[in-house]
Order: C-alpha cells, then structure tokens, then sequence
C-alpha cells in the first residue's frame, strides 16, 4: 500500500541511526471511524482486540494515506527485518499560549540560533509547531527539509566558533521560554506502571485470549476440575511477570528518580546568575559549575577544566578530565573538529562531577547540549524500555508450529460437524462438540510450561551469581559459537605491576631499571613526565584515578598535594603539586605543578600535560601513550633506530608498553596555557624511554578458553590494548595454539595518488624487506609457505585496520573475520560494528567484558555478559558478580539446557495434543467423549506435572563439541513428532477397530437401557452376547463404552512414554533420573495407570466411566502400550537422535548448511591462494577485484569465481557442528 504512494507520504527518521524507522502519512476520515466503531460493537470488542494486536491495521482502516504535512496520524514501520510497527498522533504546539508577544514576521526567527529546527518548524502567522512523540523523543515538523527532526538538542552542524558566539553569553528568558515549550521539560520520567494495566497487556497477549475461549467451553461442558488447575496456573503465570514487570519499572523509576530533582545555576542574558529546578533546562543554558554534583543534562564544557566520576556510562568508577571546547574560528561542525576526541570536552548526564578547576577567568561554563531522553543518561534508559527485539529462530518456529496445530484443530471443527450433521444432531450440540475438538490441538497450559522452563535456568544462573533481565535470552544462550573478550580486567587481571622503565640517551637505549630490585627511579626527564603525565586527581586525601597511571606514579616514590593558597606560586589555581616522597631519589627540583592536562583517549592513543618544575621561568610538556602514536610525535633523530626491535621484544613477551616524551616551552605568562592548541604542544618531542608493564591472566582463563575450545566454541579478543601484547596475551591464554599462525593484516586510507592498501604478513616476518611481493587486486601470487598449506592461521589487526577494511575493502571482511582472533586497539564504536559483522555472517554472539569500553557490544551481542556492577551494566542482559570469564561456560551450558527443555516440553505438548486429537476424532465417529476424569487423569496428573518438573533437570557439566539444535522445524524434530504421531495414530485405529471384533463387544453407546440393566452381570459374567435386543437411542456425548475403555489406558501411557522420550539428558542435560521428582511422578502415573486397568473396584470404573473387560484383553492393551513405548524410543534415540547418521544423511544428500559462515568456510578452505602471505593489496576501480564500498556495489559487480580445491583445513574450531 505504502509502496505505491506519492513520495510526500512517507519519509525516513532517524535516517542511519540504529533506531531509525519509516514513517508514513494519514488522515482520518469520520466515516470510515464511525463505521470501525459499529463493527467493534457488533463484534462485541473483537475489532477492537484485533486493532490492538496489529495497529496497522486500525490505520489502514480509519485513515486515508496523504501527505506528511497534512497528516493527522502517523504509521511508523522499523526498518530493521523485524519490521514493527507503531501508530502515533499528530499533535500541535501553539507559541501564543506563551505570556509574551511573539514576532509574526516570515523573516524573522524565533531563537538566536541559525541552525535551530525551531526556526524552520513554526508556521506562520499561525504560529504552531506539528509535533510526534516516539519512543520518549520528540520530533518536530520542518517546514523546509519536509520531514520529522529531533528536538531537545544543539545541532550538530554548530561550528566551535557558532557555540561560543551564540550560547557564550546565555538565552534570554524569551528564547528560554520558547524552547521549553517546544523541546519539553528535561526529565527522564520513567512511569511506575499501574498493575491494571500490565495485567491487561498481559491477559490480552493471543494465546491467553485464546486460552480464555478454551476455558469457557470446557467450563461449560462441566470439565470443571482440570480448567481450574490451568486458571490458577495461568493466573500465577501472569500475576509473577506483572509482579517482574512492575518491579523492574519501579527499579528503574527508582534509578532515574532524583536526576529530575537537582538544582542548578544558569546564567541568563537579560537577569544574570539564576538558581532553578533541573527540569527546566533547555539546549542552549548556561551552566556554572561549582562543586560536586550529578549532571542533569549533556553539556558541553566552554571555560575551565573539571573531573568527572563516568561510571555510569562506562562502567569504570575512574575519574575523567574534561576541558573547554577550543574557540576555533572556522566553520567546522564542532564534534567533525575533535574525531573522536569530542567526548573529552562534554559533561554527559548522570555522570558525577567530583572537582572542578577554574581557569581563573570566572566560574566554570557549559552549555546544555541535550536534554531528556536526548541525553547519554536516557538514551540508557531508552535502550531499557525499549529493547531491540530476539532474533530467534525458537520464536519464529513456535508461531509456525501453532499455526500448524491450529490448521489441525480447524480441520477437526470440521470433520466433528460433518459428523454430528450428518447424526442430524441439535445445532448447539454440534457446535459444541465441533469447537471441544477445535480446542483440543492446542494446549493450554503451552505459554506457562515455557515460562517455567526458563525460570527454572533463571534460578540456576542465579545461584552461580549471574543475573539477567532479559531471560528470553537464556534460550538464545544455548546456540553461541563465537565469544568475544575484552582483554584488560577480564582475561586478564584488573591492575598492572611495574617491571622496569628502558631509558634513552644519545638516541640509544639504556640500562634497563628493574623495579624489582627495590631501588629508587633516578631522577631525569623520566621520572618528571612518570609523575605528572597522568590523570590523578587528589579526593579527600586519596589518589584516585586509573590504575596504570596509578601504578605508574607509585612508581616514582613521589606524593600529590593539592594546591594550597600557600604552596601554588605559579597562579594557576586548582593545579596539583607534585612533590618528592620520603623513599624517592634525590631531585634537584622540589615540587612539580601540573598547569594543563590534555587527556587520553582511545581514539587518540595518548595524553600530555603541561608542567612547570619549582625554580624554572619556562615550562614542560609531557606525554605518554601507545609507544608507535608517541614516536611520531617525537623528532626523527631522538627516536632510537632500535626502537621496533625492542618494542616487539616486549610486547611478544606479552608485557604492556608505554612510551613517553618531553619537551620544554617557552612563553611569556603562564596565563597563556589555557590558550595553546593541542597541536602547537604535541610536536617536537623528545623521545625518553619506555615503561614496561605486566598484565597477567586471570588464574581462571586459561581453563575456561581451553573449555570452551574443546566445545568448539569459537573464542575472539577485542581490546583497546597494543596489537603484539594482545597476540602475546592470546598465545598465553591458548586463544591462540602454539602450533599455529599469526598473520597480522595491516591497512592503510588512500593517499593523494596511493589507493588505499591492506598488507598481510606473519608474525615471524614482520619488518618490510625487498623480498615483500606487491600486487594489485588479483590474488594469487602468494600464499602460505610450501610444508605450511595445512596448518591453522589467525587474523590479527588493529581497529584502524579493521576501519580502512570495512570502508575500502568491504567484500573483504568477511573472509578475514572468518579466521580473525585479535582486534586491538578497538574503539567501543567499533567493538559494537565487529559484533554485529559476526553476526551478519549467522554467528551467535556472546560477548564478555568487564563493562568500561564495552556497553555497546554488550548491548549488540546475542548474550552481553558485564562483570561490571556499575550501573552501565544495567544495558547488558547478563551480570557476573564473580568478576572473571567463568560465568561464560555456565551460562552457555544452562543456556543449551534451557534450549533442550523448551524443545522436549514443546515436542511433549504438541504430542499429548495429537494424541488427544486421534483418541476423541475416533469416539467422535460414534458420537462420544473420553469421561471427566479420564480426560483429568491425563491432563492434570501427567501433563501438567511433566510440564512443572521437566525443565528442573539441571545442565550437563561438561560442554558438548556441538550445540543443540536451534530450529523447532528441523527434519529430526519434525520426523519425531510425525513418526509418533503416526505410531499413536496406528496403535488407537488398530485398537478402535479391533475391540469391536471381540466376541464380548457391544455398541453400549446405541443399547444404552439394554446395557444398564445387564451391567451387574458385566463384571461377572464377560462372555455378554453382541446381538442384543431393544430400540436403538443414540446419545450424544455418552461417555461409556468399550471404544474409550480401550483407548484411555492406550493415550494415558502414550503420554507418559513421549515425556520420557522427549526427557533426553546428555550431552546436554544431566541424565533423566538425576531429576528425582520428575522420574517419580512419571513412575506415578504409569502405576496409577496400570493400577486402574486391572483393578476390580466397581467405584474406581463407576468413577472412570470404565466398562470392565477380560484381564486377558488388558494385558493385550498393557503390552501394545508398551511395545509402542520400545518401538518409538529406539526410533528417537538410535534414529533421530543419532548425529553421526545425520551427518551421513546430509553428506550423502549434498545438504549443507545455509549459514553464511559454513558457506564462507567452505570456499575458503577449496581456495588454494588464501590466506594470502607477506604482500600488499591495493583498492581497484571496480572493474575486476573484489575490494570496492559495499555502498556502491551491487551483487551483478561481483564476479563468480570458481575456487579450486587446495589441501589446506580450516582451523579446529571451525569443525562442522550440527
């Protein structure tokens, strides 16, 4: 519908962004609403449940389609594959409700600010804004660009320059009032929802209005017993996910409660210094910043320098420096001018600033960014409230499977009418019986039995102190081959020990100093940039801040001092001095003032101050960082020509390596520091030395990765560390196998007249040499050394490399991440975009990190695991309070259990349905129904207590080499369910009809009367003669007979023995009997069973609505019942359930799986020239090579190539799992 319209109609929103969605016009026509609302009546709310399950449909069929700018309602359809949709209203803000006069004048805007969508959004003379709300954002209609903006924050199109200017001096109280009403308060309000309403939500979810309709009707046919029991089930089922629901929004309500409530200062053009409520904050104030508080919106910091505690947003409790954002005066949007820098100048909401700094000009400044959900803080709380939905092949496959069920119970409405019409039984009767039978195929208690399941697995985790808010994800937990691992603080330990500092001097290196030996750190340019190069701050006597820098200073035996009215000569105030401890060397200079700081960053890979030593006129830059970033920065000829040779024989070592640099500066007043550009101070160094570091592993990783090894389950470190440290770390760990290769792939941005270039070469032979082989786009001049072809390799790269790969060499990534075990030096931007390439490529995704740089691929992944606590972690659906990498193998097995359970319940329900169908289709031929109470026995004393007990089996301990299969439409699933389907439907026919070839048998259902008066003699005499006398009465719904004696007992032990079967226990759940009161009540029901068929007891069949029959006839039924059990469980446990004959089968039969990374795997292992070895390849033009933007190429531009076979096997992890 949408696709044929005019392109005014529809429009994209949030274009690019991860949430980005279409949205489509309409109008609401009277008739077409007044006519729904007829319908709704007649149908008695029908409609209406209907509208409520699809709200598209309520659209398409109360609105026109029309134009975005006359719509009245609003379609908005994600873009993503699940393709969800949301129906929002159009509503208007109108500025003449405000007290003062607004200008009507065309030309003239409405705020100060020339890049404002308010600007473009206010029509005139009207003087009203069109507004959507969606999901908590709000959106404005602009008049010009013709689609929906964002409002509640700057734009990011303002220059440096465009913020100081515009913003520097404050809003007047005018433009104030007019953003607030447009943008709304600034509050993240997150509403404690009432109980009525969860509880509707959940009553009205499909199955349970469907269940609702069941109940009804077996209520009225008097099956009064088993009806409660569900009632009561399910009305605990709901009342425990309303009691969940509620209190995690009361959690959350909790979490966001006081950031709503804080008191700030702002700085107003027209009245100066004004003190008021956080929530009337809008883009644009000033904020003056005096001590601690918690930031109650996003800013961005204009004057002076402040720390900030971020452990909200990263999940690291390690304060941060902030610094003004630079007076630039060009035209540059300001966050395109700092990279990825930008951060370091902005005040993100719910972080803590803990102490500020003045710069000596006036208090500190920065100037309201965002606002609201618009913030860091709601964009958290957003990802809550709105999670991005499972991708889950169970889910999906469920809906199929009881679309299926339902066909069959359709299909059983109708055979049940055609039969009692043709009995020309009463219309109300037939229509009854017909819909009894529709009920039938779909049970009831299907949604609770699942949600106990995974409760059960919740509990488990819970014990080993992993916590979810997600637990649909349990299940998904139990299909992840691939795990990626953060590095620092979770494969190895949090805090890293000093093990010396390598000196420089003449441009050679010194003598190593060990800090082993006990011995001082002698005084030099050294010492000075290890104890003021940092980003330590002085809090209540305490040295606080990252911990290498921590290591680092400890190091230099000196101590910190705040600066004192006193002490602080240099005029700088808020500076820390720097000052010789008792145990450090002997110095020259007696205090050191830090003056400025310039902070790390990941994107940047370094940090620098500026500091004056006590005695000197002129200052000194220090700086630190990643040793290759330093050493650009350094002049040419400090840098020692040895200076690779001893960085690789560190780093290969798997030790930590810093680099440090100094230079003096000149200038005229120290008030001049605040003034100087990053830039002018970060140039001409002098190279001073390295700091070596250790990082060890966590005592429990090496076990844990050699586990998950043997599972196959592929493992992937992604760090913000060095790259040779991180394949260190990984040989260490075993990540990656002695015996196997590292081929680091190294890319490079296209140059003026260079394309741009990746290069491959193995660890071992690493330094660029004559014997390099260049060659452009056409592979295949190279490729692993002869004696090598078959062994196993590893990619290794940098997050620079994997950028230039994925924007240069796209149709290239994905053969590299196939065998791609180290990404270091990642940015938290691009450790999300790699989990989401995995996943591209049909992985599921586990990825584990100790929450500081990691909140985006813990949020991306399929199971994010946090070993955080901080509240960051909050995002992430798994949390480890034992902070190391054993959580991952427990939730993988528990996650397998969890999935084994969900598909036996499943296999269970839809088979005690079937079987159910089959036993009443046949009483239905002949007008009948299985008794109450034999219904009862079958439902309440077997199904629903295999529903409560069979998910309570607890996890294998020990890994399985393959996952459980992921699929409920799988051939050894579907044959299960067909094959025991078919034995059922066998044994009940074959007994149907046989009984009624007994020399005993008589048609009690017609003889009733007949019946009734010689039943006394039945349990005496059996040999009753057939040919009886009397009228024929047919009575609908008649219960006794010998058809139903015969079945029950048939159905009744059918249900226990498809419970045991589908109970199976390894490799991924202990074995059935380790489950005590499951195997108990199995055991139960089969005696009980057994005990009713051969007893004599005239209440117990009075009871039953039995007929007794011959012992020699129950035995008969006892050992068919029990030779179907032999047949069907060699069936499933040496047929359907044997892997190796499945293999077989597919191999045989060409079936190969559809993953796009078996399909990867397969023509990388029969392409003979990958992986390619020690050469460069370039970017082409397009016409004959691979590597191109994925955004400018189309599947046509790709040549097919055939791949030759080549001896080479892919790495053990990969072997093919089922």
């Amino acid at each position: 519908m949408e696709e044929n319209s005019k392109e005014d109609h529809q429009a994209l929103l949030n274009e690019g962004e991860e949430n980005e969605l279409q949205v489509f016009g309409y109008r609401t026509q009277t008739l077409r609403k007044a006519l729904c609302l007829l319908v709704s009546v007649l149908t008695c709310g029908a409609l209406l449940l209907l509208f409520y399950w699809r709200p598209h449909w309520r659209v398409w069929a109360n609105c026109v389609p029309c134009s975005l700018q006359e719509a009245d309602t609003v379609l908005l359809r994600t873009t993503d594959e699940f393709q969800r949709y949301m129906r929002k209203k159009v509503f208007c803000l109108y500025l003449s409700t405000l007290k003062f006069p607004i200008s009507k004048n065309l030309k003239e805007p409405l705020v100060a600010d020339r890049h404002s969508v308010i600007n473009q959004a206010v029509m005139k003379p009207e003087l009203k804004l069109r507004c959507i709300q969606v999901q908590k954002i709000r959106y404005v209609w602009n008049n010009l660009k013709k689609q929906f903006q964002k409002v509640g924050l700057l734009e990011d199109s303002n220059s440096c320059y465009d913020i100081h200017q515009t913003f520097g001096l404050g809003l007047t109280s005018e433009e104030q009032e007019v953003r607030r009403l447009v943008c709304g308060p600034n509050a993240i309000e997150v509403e404690i929802q009432p109980i009525w309403k969860l509880l509707v939500k959940q009553v009205l979810n499909p199955f349970y209005v469907f269940q609702a309709f069941t109940l009804t009707l077996w209520l009225s046919q008097g099956y009064i017993e088993y009806s409660v029991a569900i009632i009561i089930l399910s009305v605990i089922s709901i009342v425990l996910s309303v009691y969940d629901l509620r209190q995690q929004s009361v959690k959350l309500h909790k979490l966001v409660e006081d950031h709503n409530k804080v008191q700030v200062t702002i700085i107003t053009k027209d009245k100066g210094l004004q003190e008021l409520e956080s929530r009337l904050l809008v883009p644009g104030d000033i904020l003056t910043l005096s001590g601690k508080f918690s930031l109650p919106c996003d800013a961005v910091l204009i004057d002076g320098n402040c720390v900030v505690n971020e452990g909200m947003l990263t999940g690291e409790s390690i304060p941060v420096t902030k610094t003004p954002l630079p007076q630039m005066e060009n035209t540059m949007p300001w966050k395109s001018h700092s990279l990825e820098d930008y951060r370091k100048h902005v005040l993100f909401c719910g972080t803590e600033v803990i102490q500020v700094k003045p710069s000596g000009q006036g208090p500190i400044r920065a100037i309201v960014l965002q606002t609201g959900y618009n913030t860091a803080k709601g964009d958290l709380v957003r990802s809550i409230l709105y999670p991005r939905p499972l991708n889950f092949k169970l889910y999906s496959d469920a809906f199929k499977f009881m679309v299926f069920l339902a066909c069959l119970g359709v299909a059983g409405f109708f055979y049940a009418l055609g039969v009692y019409m043709y009995h020309e039984v009463p219309l109300r009767d037939t229509a009854t019986m017909a819909l009894i039978l529709l009920t039938v195929t779909v049970p009831p208690v299907l949604p609770a039995a699942l949600t106990i399941g995974i409760v059960y697995a919740q509990k488990r985790l819970k014990k080993k102190e992993i916590f979810c808010i997600s637990p649909q994800r349990i299940n998904m937990c139990g299909q992840i081959n691939l795990v990626c691992f953060d590095k620092t603080g979770t494969l190895t330990e949090d805090g890293l020990d000093l093990w010396g500092t390598v000196p420089t001097a003449n441009n050679c290196f010194q003598e190593v100093h060990s800090f082993a030996s006990g011995k001082a750190l002698p005084w030099g340019p050294l010492c000075a940039a290890m104890a003021s190069c940092h980003s330590l701050i002085l809090l209540d006597g305490t040295i606080q801040g990252d911990p290498l820098d921590l290591k680092m200073f400890e190091g230099t035996a000196w101590k910190m001092e705040a600066c004192s009215v006193d002490s602080c000569k240099f005029g700088v105030s808020g500076s820390n001095i720097i000052k010789p401890g008792p145990n450090a060397s002997q110095s020259p200079v007696d205090a050191i003032t830090i003056l400025r700081q310039f902070p790390f960053s990941s994107g940047l890979q370094r940090m620098s101050v500026i500091a004056q030593l006590a005695g000197q006129d002129h200052v000194h830059v220090y700086m630190k960082g990643a040793p290759e970033m330093v050493a650009r920065f350094c002049r040419f000829e400090t840098v020692p020509k040895s200076f690779p040779q001893v960085m690789k024989n560190y780093t290969v070592q798997g030790f930590r390596v810093i680099a440090l640099a100094h230079k003096a500066l000149k200038i005229g007043k120290l008030l001049e520091v605040e003034c100087l550009a990053r830039e002018k101070v970060e140039s001409e160094l002098t190279f001073l030395g390295l700091l070596i570091m250790e990082n060890r592993l966590k005592k429990e990783t090496k076990p844990v990765l050699k586990e998950l090894s043997e599972a196959h389950i592929r493992t992937v470190m992604i760090t913000g560390d060095n790259l040779q440290t991180a394949i260190t770390v990984a040989k260490n760990c075993e990540m990656i196998p002695q015996d196997s290769q590292v081929i680091i792939v190294e890319a490079n941005e296209p140059e003026e007249f260079v394309p741009a270039s990746v290069t491959w070469q193995l660890v071992e032979n690493q330094e660029a040499g004559p014997g390099k082989n260049e060659t452009y786009i056409n592979i295949g001049n190279s490729s692993i050394p002869d004696g090598r072809s078959g062994s196993c390799y590893h990619f290794a790269m940098s997050g620079k490399s994997y950028q230039v790969i994925f924007q240069h060499f796209n149709s290239l990534l994905p053969k590299i991440l196939m065998n791609g075990t180290i990404f270091a030096r990642m940015s938290p931007g691009q450790k999300s975009s790699l989990v989401e390439e995995f996943q591209k490529l049909n992985y599921y995704v586990g990825m584990c990190g100790d929450g500081a740089n990691d909140c985006g691929a813990l949020k991306m992944a399929h199971a994010g695991i946090s070993l955080s606590e901080q509240e960051a972690s909050v995002a992430s659906p798994f949390t480890s309070k034992t902070a190391n990498i054993q959580c991952v193998p427990h939730l993988i097995r528990e996650g397998r259990a969890a999935l084994v359970s969900s598909f036996g319940i499943f296999k269970y329900l839809t088979m005690y349905g079937i079987i159910q169908f089959i036993g009443t289709s046949l009483l239905y031929w002949q007008l009948q129904l299985f008794g109450n109470y034999q219904y009862l026995m079958q439902d309440v004393a077997i199904t629903l207590m295999v529903c409560l007990t069979m998910s309570s089996t607890h996890a294998y301990p020990k890994l399985a080499p393959y996952r459980p299969a992921g699929q409920l439409l799988s051939p050894p699933l579907l044959l299960s369910v067909f094959l025991n389907s078919c034995f059922s439907c066998v044994v009940q026919v074959c007994a149907f009809l046989y009984v009624k070839q007994q020399p005993w048998y008589c048609e009690v259902y017609k003889y009733s009367e007949c019946f009734v008066t010689n039943q006394s003699n039945l349990s005496t005499n059996v040999s009753t003669e057939r040919n009886w006398t009397g009228n024929a009465t047919l009575i609908p719904g008649s219960n006794l007979s010998f058809e139903s004696t015969t079945l029950w007992p048939i159905t009744t032990i059918n249900c226990i023995t498809v419970a045991f079967i589908f109970s199976k226990g390894k490799p991924f759940r202990k074995p059935i009997y380790t489950n005590y009161l499951f195997s108990f009540l199995l055991l139960s029901a089969l005696g009980l069973t057994i005990f009713i068929m051969f007893s004599d007891f005239q209440d117990i069949y009075h009871g039953m609505e039995f007929i007794p029959t011959i012992t020699s006839w129950r035995v008969l039924i006892l050992v068919v019942a029990l030779t179907q059990f032999c047949v069907a469980f060699f069936v499933e446990d040496a047929i359907l359930q044997n892997r190796e004959l499945w293999l077989l089968i597919k191999k045989q039969f060409g079936c190969y799986s559809k993953s796009q990374y078996r399909n990867w795997q397969k023509k990388l292992a029969e392409d003979c020239t990958w992986p390619p070895i020690n050469r460069t390849d370039y970017s082409g033009d397009g016409k004959n090579g691979f590597y191109i933007n994925r955004g400018y190429e189309s599947h046509e531009q790709i040549p097919k190539q055939k791949f030759e076979l080549g001896g080479q096997t892919t790495e053990q992890h990969f072997w093919t799992r089922l």
